[in-house]
Parts: C-alpha cells; structure tokens; sequence
C-alpha cells in the first residue's frame, strides 16, 4: 500500500506545498506553513463508507415543505435586508470583518432583539462571562434571557447545545474554537474546518439559526481555507474604517436573498444605530470646493449620493504616485489614461489622491463620470457648481455609456435639493420613453452628454462664466 506523502499548509489560506516555503505563493503572508499533521480516524470523518438503511430517503421536490424554515426579524432592519428578509432557521450565516470593527456588538443586539421571540446562545472564545455582561449592560441587554456560554472546546460547545436546544446560536468567533481529537493549535486550517462542519451539522439536525464570526486576513477575506465559507449558507461583510462611525454590512454569499443589497449602520456609545437615509451621511455639506463632485450610485434595491474628492499635485519622486481610499485603484488608472489621450489632459504625470466621503468603498462603474470631473476640477482648480450631480460609465474610447435605474437616482437627487443631474445620453433617450420621464425632468434639470469631453465641456462653460 503507498504511504500517503504530508506536506506543508498554509494557516492562513489553506494552501498545500510539497515542500516548505518561507513566504505563502497564494495569500503572500511569511511564516505560515507548517507541516499537515496526519489525519486521526475520527467519529466525524474517519468511518468507512457503509449501507446504513435499506430504504430510499430521496423524496419528490414537490412533496418538501418550503414553509418548514420560518424567518426569524432581528428587529435591525438594515439587517434584515441584507439578509433577504430575515434570518432563516436550519441556517449558517458567517460575518467577517476587521478586529474592532463592531462583529460582537451588532451581534449581541441582534441577541437582544431575538431573545423576545426565540431562545439564544451565545458562545465565546474570546471573551469572558463577565467581560459579555458589561458589553450587553452598555447596550441595554442585561435584562434579557440571554444565555451566555464562555466556551472553546467544540466538544462541550456541542453537548451545551444539545442540552439547552436553542434557536438561535452565535459563535464568537470560530477560529478560537478546537477539536481535542485534532492535535494542530486553535486557528490552524484542519480546526476551522472540524469546528465548522461539526457546527453546520448541529444547526441543521436541530433546526436552529447560528451566527458564526469569523477573522479576516490583510487583504480583507475571511480567513481559514475557502470550503469554510463554502459550508455557510450565508456570507456578510462588516466593512468601516477603525476610527470612523460609520459601517457598512454586505451580502457576499446568500442562499435566501440577494447578494446586492447594503446595510448602513453608524456606531455610537450605546451600540450601532440603524442609517436608514445613507445620502445625508455620505455628502459632506460645505462650501464649494475644487476637487470635489457629487454621484448617485445604486446599492442594491436603494440609490446612494456619495461624494468623490480628489487632489492633483505635482510629483517630487520619478514614479507620480496614485493613492485611492474606497475606489478601484486599477479604474483610476484607467480613467487617468482615457482623459490624457481623449481629452488632452495631462494628469498621469501627477500624484493624484482619490477618496469617497464616509470611508465608503464603491464600485459601481456609474461614478466614472463624476471621477474624472473630480480630477479635472482639482487639475484646473476650479469648483464643480453646488447642486449638481454627475452620473455614468465611460469607456475606453471616452464614450459616456448608460446606466441603470436611471429614474430612482434622479428621484434620489431631487429628493435631497440638487438642481442639475448630468446623465448620459441613452440613459435620458430611455428615460423619456417611460411615464414617469417627465415628470423626472420637471423636477431636476437634466443634462444628457454622449462624451466625457461633452461633460467637461458644459462645466467648464460654467467655469468661465
């Protein structure tokens, strides 16, 4: 029988090597492979294969209830839609997110606004009873029935489960949660693993909705191999910057609902408070100034007026440097090389700074316009006029394309007093075959252009003036 060759793995990323590496060719991080241990037989994984039952256990798609998973409101309604409407039972939902960031706040609120209508757990490796108790005093849950667990061994973690027969479960955080019978340290790849499948398994067989939190890495995925996040039904994001109020929860991954939606959350002394109009938070409402441009993009089912700031200054090193906070660094670039060739404006040349007002990340291909007329304004040191709002996609050849959803960013922008709204022209050809075109004409002055320098053009007539 061949003898079966261990390698080296990555604790970070999961990947396998044959041979040891100093420095990890998938995720780059140094000194995180280490020989794989070998695989014990375990109850879990280690049986043979055997017929366990002689009849057929595969029923007819139209015989399943699809009402057997009711739909748990956590009482956050930015949540809520994330989710897709709520959270299911008999599901996993994994939040990542950076140390910090808010992931064992927003989830003992959760805790608390569930544990009116359920029975919740909650278990952690991280922090003591008593250190949970002070949180959920801050957050006004010390009088709810709560169940805490301070517990690391999936083991007792699995018998505390089976006895109390919660319906909802949150485990913070699954990297500090090990198996006895596996030997690698809590974290390591093969833990993970075990922990999750081991915890996956109970919330189905017992019909119970868990919340599991889960670290990331540098580079903002969650960490731990990738089958972690293919065992979970659900995938949220906790993204902010540490030092800003404000949060922003999306759906990677969501068998229940859409992975489009945004939810905004600000963070105050008493926990996270609910941002249900993002478009006032995300403008900043001073004077005008050049190098600043107002966009409207559409997050999900909600449009969103967010504001670009930019700085062109003259390089002092060889090599201009180009630094974007929330956009596409490689999109900049792009656009950099667009307006030098179509529109004869000299700006690779220069160091150039990009940001998004509120530490949001966008990346919806519609805030092109409103970009390189960010650009252009601190290039020429003119400010873009008060009111208006720049909106579209534009190409390689400086062809300004259409954008969706048109009529909600127009409703969106007057709704919040601007009084020009610079769109592309297919998109205001489209607009005006619908009923509702008129009336979004009458209610904002709409500027159609075909061209980036169309769009620069007509600001820039503005700018002499």
């Amino acid at each position: 029988m061949a003898k079966t060759r261990l390698g080296y793995i990555c604790t970070e990323c999961g990947y396998k090597s044959l041979r040891p590496l100093k420095r990890c060719p998938y995720c780059g991080e140094f000194g995180t492979l280490h020989p794989e241990e070998p695989e014990t037989a375990r109850s879990s994984t280690g049986k043979t294969l055997a017929r366990t039952h002689d009849t057929v256990r595969s029923v007819p798609v139209s015989q399943i209830r699809t009402d057997s998973s009711p739909r748990y409101e956590t009482g956050i309604s930015e949540l809520d839609t994330v989710l897709g409407g709520g959270l299911v039972s008999d599901s996993a939902v994994l939040i990542g997110g950076d140390p910090g960031i808010g992931k064992s706040t927003l989830l003992l609120q959760v805790c608390r606004e569930l544990s009116h209508q359920a029975r919740v757990l909650y278990v952690s490796g991280e922090e003591s009873a008593s250190q949970i108790s002070m949180r959920a005093q801050r957050l006004g849950a010390e009088e709810e029935d709560i169940y805490i667990c301070s517990e690391s061994d999936i083991t007792v973690i699995a018998s505390e489960i089976e006895l109390l027969d919660p319906d909802v479960i949150v485990i913070d955080s699954v990297q500090t949660v090990y198996s006895p019978e596996i030997s690698s340290a809590p974290g390591s790849v093969a833990q993970v693993r075990e922990a999750t499948s081991i915890l996956v398994n109970l919330a189905k067989r017992r019909h119970a909705a868990m919340l599991i939190v889960g670290h990331v890495t540098k580079d903002g995925s969650i960490a731990g191999p990738k089958i972690l996040e293919h065992l979970v039904d659900t995938v949220l994001y906790f993204e902010g910057e540490k030092y800003d109020s404000l949060r922003l929860l999306r759906a990677q991954k969501n068998r229940f609902g859409s992975t489009n939606e945004v939810g905004v959350f600000e963070m105050t002394e008493h926990g996270f408070r609910e941002v249900t109009d993002p478009s006032g938070v995300f403008l900043d409402h001073s004077r005008e100034t050049a190098g600043c441009c107002v966009t409207c993009v559409v997050e999900g089912t909600r449009a969103i007026l967010a504001e670009c700031q930019a700085l062109v200054a003259g390089t002092a090193l060889g090599t201009p440097r180009i630094t974007s906070t929330g956009l596409d660094r490689g999109r900049l670039a792009q656009l950099m090389a667009v307006l030098d060739r179509k529109c004869g404006l000299r700006i690779s040349g220069s160091d150039v700074y990009t940001s998004i007002v509120g530490g949001m990340k966008l990346s919806d291909p519609s805030l092109d316009l409103a970009l390189a007329v960010t650009l252009v304004s601190s290039l020429q040191d003119k400010p873009v006029p008060s009111g208006t709002v720049v909106c579209g996609e534009i190409s390689l050849t400086g062809e300004v394309r259409s954008v969706p959803q048109i009529e909600k960013r127009i409703r969106e922008a007057a709704k919040l007093g601007f009084r020009e709204f610079i769109l592309p022209a297919a998109s205001y050809e489209t607009l005006l075959q619908q009923p509702a075109g008129k009336a979004a004409e009458e209610s904002i002055s709409l500027i159609p252009v075909k061209t980036v320098s169309g769009a620069l053009d007509h600001l820039l007539a503005g700018w002499r003036n």
